[in-house]
């Protein structure tokens, strides 16, 4: 059976609401641990050189600064989310939202970091998996925790929109 608009709409909720989740775990990191979070303003730099017909850089932090970059990427990163929790929605079907349960959520999640490891760190000039950083192992085992924070996010934010939104039958 295909997904309603209403799906739909409740995919990209629960997408944004785990992008913020995640966001707030990055904050954490940074507040207790000094552990920095990924620019949004870089990922909206790489996207704004893209018309331009650049894909990859030596490094992004040198690439020439765009206009609108951090408002592109602040919008990148919770369109992704969005799309992230769509796609979800196609993996784990409708029942899911009616019933949410937490590991097919945590395993997307997941599944999730290889986006970055494999497409955008090469792209932006750190590397396949944080290669190039001047902390490869902790940049990996960030970004896996940081992609499971998304899962848990996409689990704890189907359960609130079921509790908050969808009627009880």
């Amino acid at each position: 059976m295909m997904a309603s608009g209403r799906d739909l709409l409740s995919a990209v909720a629960i997408g944004v609401g785990a992008s913020l989740l995640m966001d707030l775990w990055n904050l954490l990191l940074k507040a207790v641990l000094g552990i920095p979070s990924l620019n949004y303003c870089m990922l909206g730099r790489w996207l704004r050189h893209m018309p331009g017909g650049t894909f990859r850089h030596a490094s992004i932090a040198g690439a020439r600064p765009m206009p609108l970059e951090c408002i592109f990427g602040w919008v990148a990163h919770y369109t992704i989310g969005a799309g992230l929790g769509v796609g979800f929605l196609f993996v784990a079907s409708r029942a899911w939202l009616a019933q949410p349960v937490l590991w097919p959520a945590l395993l997307w999640g997941i599944g999730t970091v290889l986006l970055p490891m494999f497409v955008m760190q090469p792209a932006l000039g750190l590397g396949v998996a944080a290669s190039r950083t001047a902390k490869p192992a902790q940049a990996r085992v960030k970004s896996l925790a940081t992609h499971a924070v998304f899962g848990v996010g996409l689990y704890l934010c189907a359960q609130a929109l079921n509790l908050l939104v969808r009627p009880r039958s």
